[in-house]
C-alpha cells in the first residue's frame, strides 16, 4: 500500500463554475503556495505560474508562489525598539540571506509552515459576517486559510493570528475595446486577502505580507527559449519612484525617481521588459504614484471592524477607489494579460535573476522534464509582489504617498488585498 500523501503538499483545486472553466487554481497548504494557475483561452490551456512539476519541489525551490511573512523583502539584522501609544516591543530580525540581512521573514518564514484550511468559513475570526456573505455570493470558489505566528517567532514580537482568503471570481462586464480596435475578454479574477491581528495585549509588531508569485504568460506555448523568456512581455507599473538600495539590497531610506531610468517602463518605445534591461535583471521595489481616491486601509482599529463592514466587497469593486489598475503584464504571443489592483503602496518586480536551472525543475507544460536539473533560468519570470516598502517603520522617507509604517499594535486589524484580473485578446495575425 502506498504511503498516504502529505496533506501539506496535496493540492486543493479551485475552479470557476463552468464546463470548461476559464480559470483553475491549485493551492498547497504548505507555504500557502499557488502551485498552478490554469487559464483556458481560445482552446489552449496555459499555466501562467512558473514552478516545479512536483508539489514537494517547493521545499527546495523556495519563494516560488508562496506567501511571505511576517515581513516581506529584506530587513537589516539587529534589535529595533518599537514604541506607539505607550506600547513598547522589540523586534530582532534573524539573518538568513547574509549575516546582515534577514530575507522574507527569516530562517523559517511563513512560507515554511502548513496553513490550516477552514472547512467552515464561519469559523473565521478576521472576516466579518458581511464579508462572508460577499464571499459566498461573489467568490463562492474560495477558501480561507489560517495560522498562528507565535510571540518571538523569527524575532518578531506578539502572538499573531493570520487568515488568508484565496479565491476565484467570475468575469464581469462585456469585452473591452483595445487601442488597436480589437477586443479583450475578462476571463475572471484571482483574489487574495490577508488579515492579521495580535492576540496578545500591549504588543506591537512590524507586518508586511505578500504572495511571491512568478508569472510567464507565454511559456505554455512551448516554442523554445523565446517563449520561456519574459523579455518580450509588456509591463506597465504606475510608479514615480523606486526604493534606493545599498549593495546588500537593503533600503537606504531614500526614494529615487524612475524618470530617465530603465525603471520607467512607460517611457520605453514598446513597453517591453527587455528594453533597457539591466545587466543583472530587475529586482526593485516600486512605490505607486498617488491614487485617484483614498483606498481601503491596510491597518484599521478593531473597533471599526464591525459586522457590517465589507472590505472584501471594496476589493471586488469595478468602479470604486480600489479598482484602479496599478500593474499590467502582457504576454508577447499568447494573447494573455494580467492586471492588478491592490490597497498596497507598491510592488517588488523581480525577473528571476538568481535562478539556477541545474538546481531546479521546470513544469512539463512549460517544456520542462519536471525533474531537477532542467529548471528555469534568469529572465524566465516576472515576480510581482505587492506589499509596503522595505523596512518602512525604520525609514519614513520610503513610505511614499500612503505614509504607512507597517506597524500593527494590539487592538488593530491588518488588511491587505490584491485582485488579479486575467484577460485574453486574440493575437494579431498580421
Amino acid at each position: 500500500m502506498a504511503a498516504p500523501a502529505d496533506p501539506g503538499f496535496t493540492p486543493i483545486l479551485l475552479t470557476l463554475p463552468s464546463l470548461t472553466p476559464s480559470l483553475a487554481l491549485e493551492i498547497l497548504p504548505a507555504g500557502l503556495t499557488l502551485h498552478r494557475l490554469f487559464v483556458q483561452a481560445d482552446g489552449k490551456t496555459h499555466d501562467i505560474l512558473i514552478g516545479p512539476e512536483d508539489p514537494t519541489g517547493h521545499i527546495t525551490q523556495k519563494y516560488t508562489n508562496t506567501i511571505i511573512g511576517r515581513y516581506a523583502n529584506r530587513l537589516p539584522v539587529g534589535s529595533f525598539a518599537l514604541d506607539r501609544d505607550g506600547i513598547h516591543s522589540v523586534v530582532a530580525p534573524k539573518a538568513n540571506e547574509k549575516p546582515t540581512v534577514s530575507l522574507h521573514g527569516g530562517v523559517k518564514g511563513f512560507d515554511q509552515y502548513v496553513w490550516e484550511p477552514l472547512v467552515d468559513p464561519s469559523a473565521s475570526e478576521l472576516f466579518t459576517p458581511a464579508e462572508l456573505a460577499t464571499i459566498q455570493t461573489r467568490i463562492p470558489t474560495s477558501i480561507i486559510f489560517r495560522r498562528i505566528s507565535e510571540d518571538g517567532e523569527e524575532g518578531y514580537p506578539g502572538k499573531l493570528l493570520v487568515e488568508a482568503l484565496v479565491g476565484l471570481a467570475q468575469p464581469e462586464g462585456a469585452p473591452s475595446q483595445t487601442s488597436d480596435g480589437g477586443k479583450e475578454w475578462n476571463l475572471g479574477s484571482v483574489v487574495l486577502v490577508y488579515r492579521a491581528k495580535l492576540i496578545d495585549e500591549n504588543k506591537i509588531t512590524p507586518i508586511n505580507l505578500t504572495q511571491h508569485w512568478g508569472f510567464n504568460l507565454d511559456a505554455s506555448l512551448q516554442e523554445g527559449p523565446e517563449t520561456l523568456s519574459i523579455k518580450e512581455h509588456k509591463i506597465d507599473i504606475k510608479a514615480d519612484n523606486v526604493v534606493q538600495l545599498n549593495p546588500e539590497g537593503l533600503a537606504t531610506g531614500t526614494l529615487l525617481a524612475v524618470t530617465g531610468t530603465p525603471f520607467a517602463h512607460t517611457e520605453k518605445a514598446n513597453g517591453l521588459i527587455g528594453e533597457s534591461f539591466p545587466e543583472s535583471g530587475y529586482d526593485e521595489f516600486y512605490v505607486f504614484s498617488q491614487r485617484a481616491a483614498p483606498l481601503p486601509p491596510s491597518i484599521l482599529p478593531a473597533a471599526e471592524f464591525k459586522p457590517e463592514l465589507d472590505l472584501v466587497g471594496a476589493a471586488l469593486s469595478r468602479d470604486g477607489p480600489a479598482a484602479e489598475e496599478v500593474v499590467s503584464l502582457a504576454g508577447a504571443k499568447s494573447g494573455l494579460r494580467i492586471s492588478f489592483s491592490t490597497n498596497q503602496p507598491g510592488v517588488q518586480f523581480y525577473t528571476n535573476n538568481f535562478a539556477i536551472p541545474e538546481k531546479g525543475a521546470r513544469k512539463k507544460i512549460h517544456g520542462g522534464s519536471g525533474s531537477v536539473g532542467d529548471g528555469y533560468g534568469p529572465g524566465t519570470a516576472a515576480f510581482l509582489e505587492f506589499h509596503a516598502p522595505l523596512a518602512a517603520w525604520i525609514h519614513p522617507g520610503v513610505r511614499g504617498p500612503s505614509g504607512e509604517d507597517t506597524l500593527l499594535t494590539s487592538g488593530q486589524v491588518y488588511n491587505n488585498f490584491v485582485r488579479m484580473d486575467v484577460w485574453y485578446k486574440a493575437p494579431s495575425t498580421a
